[in-house]
């Protein structure tokens, strides 16, 4: 026990062991009211059906006590510190995670505004003399008033952010205060209990302060703000205007980790259960269940789809073709873009990275879409169940040329049936949707 509460008179006696009413010494303690008494004050008639003891003996009792509650006390204070440093990040990382949710939502209507400009530019060009038609007029007002209708949807969505951030930030400004207040309580109550360190008649006499105010403080439940999760956030419709990308990917067996089972097509992937790794081929993955595509590429927009249904933890993505670089061998770094699947329990969760960013998500995605943007520097995943945009990286700089990257977790044991499907395209390769009018 610490000697904050160490029973025991000292030979001198302070000045706090008599009564300030009669002053004589306080050598007795009433625990109804929770006070130290003298002789005058346990003879009157107000202590007459209490129940009285020596100063010894309750100051052994509430020493006891009050160190555990002193105790509690302090645990509650570095409870309450790592609650404030926490609603402190927290306001930290939803305004970043506001700003990147905007910056998602225009880079997303660029490309809408790119690809429309470009559709035209080809367009002009090929008309060679001919002159303007009023289809062609049609066709223009049609595609602007839809690429105006996204604009619109988009600036609901970044007000609908905006109003979401700000009753974010005042739910958890308000939590800071509140938790703040909480702890200079609870240190001004610990500092009150260690001033009786010595001296069990203080203790005694402010015995019934010291109860109430630390049973308030101990019942007291400190909970963090309950904010909105702005990465259940979905940003829906968008994704129709990168299918017009869509590329036939297949499968390099030459990169297949030895777990992985190629389908025939090279569109599928399975796993199977291997006792020793194979080593053979320096280009082949050693430390993931992984494979590449053939395909590579060094420019342009591309897009492609994956059947993720039948896997329970995956991994896709962009890979820089370590064919070019000093070392052959692909290695998990800096050089991938990832979305990532993974389980515990019952409970999926939604990664991407670099660096590493937990995104949620409402459903099980069933097929997910992942478009390339190569000069402009932008990686986009969509859940293609519900049509909307899971993460936008943009601003990337690429060396080199880039290959879709596959993964599923290798088995402990036995045969597992999850696998990845490549979904072959739905739509022509990109072209112009308008043409020259007919001679």
């Amino acid at each position: 026990m610490s000697k904050i509460f160490r029973p025991g008179l000292q030979q001198k006696i302070p000045e706090d062991a008599y009564c300030e009413k009669h002053r004589e010494l306080l050598q007795l303690f009433c625990d109804d009211d929770q006070t130290a008494l003298c002789g005058k004050c346990f003879q009157s008639q107000e202590h007459k059906h209490h129940l009285v003891s020596g100063v010894r003996e309750a100051s052994e009792k509430y020493g006891k006590l009050f160190q555990e509650i002193l105790n509690t006390l302090k645990e509650k204070i570095e409870v309450a510190k790592s609650i404030l440093a926490d609603e402190q990040e927290r306001m930290v990382m939803i305004q970043g995670e506001e700003q990147n949710f905007k910056e998602i939502i225009e880079s997303e209507l660029r490309i809408m505004f790119r690809v429309m400009i470009e559709e035209y530019m080809v367009y002009f060009q090929s008309l060679q003399g001919y002159t303007f038609d009023l289809k062609f007029r049609a066709i223009t007002l049609n595609q602007l008033t839809g690429f105006a209708k996204e604009v619109e949807k988009s600036q609901e969505v970044l007000q609908k952010l905006n109003e979401l951030g700000r009753e974010n930030m005042n739910k958890l400004k308000e939590s800071e205060v509140r938790v703040y207040k909480e702890i200079c309580s609870l240190q001004e109550i610990t500092e009150k209990l260690e001033k009786c360190e010595g001296s069990p008649f203080m203790l005694l006499q402010n015995a019934r302060y010291f109860l109430k105010r630390s049973e308030s403080l101990l019942t007291q439940c400190l909970q963090p703000a309950h904010v909105t999760d702005l990465s259940l956030f979905q940003i829906t419709g968008l994704s129709k205007w990168v299918k017009v990308f869509q590329r036939r990917v297949t499968l390099d067996p030459k990169t297949a980790h030895p777990c992985l089972v190629l389908s025939k097509d090279l569109r599928s992937i399975g796993l199977r259960y291997v006792q020793q790794l194979i080593s053979g081929n320096p280009g082949r993955f050693d430390f993931s269940a992984t494979v590449l595509s053939v395909e590579s590429f060094t420019s342009g927009r591309h897009y492609w789809e994956v059947d993720v249904e039948k896997a329970a933890e995956w991994q896709l993505g962009i890979c820089e073709d370590f064919a070019n670089r000093k070392s052959a061998v692909p290695k998990a770094s800096k050089d991938t873009i990832l979305l990532t699947r993974s389980v515990m329990g019952t409970q999926c969760t939604y990664w991407v990275s670099p660096p590493l960013k937990k995104v949620s998500w409402r459903e099980q995605m069933h097929k997910v879409g992942v478009f390339l943007d190569y000069e402009w520097g932008q990686i986009a995943f969509y859940d293609m169940t519900e049509r909307s945009l899971i993460y936008n990286f943009s601003n990337l700089t690429f060396h080199g040329a880039l290959r879709p990257m596959f993964s599923l977790c290798i088995p402990n044991r036995g045969t597992i049936s999850d696998s990845l499907s490549i979904c072959l395209p739905q739509f022509p390769p990109y072209n112009v949707t308008v043409g020259p009018p007919s001679s």
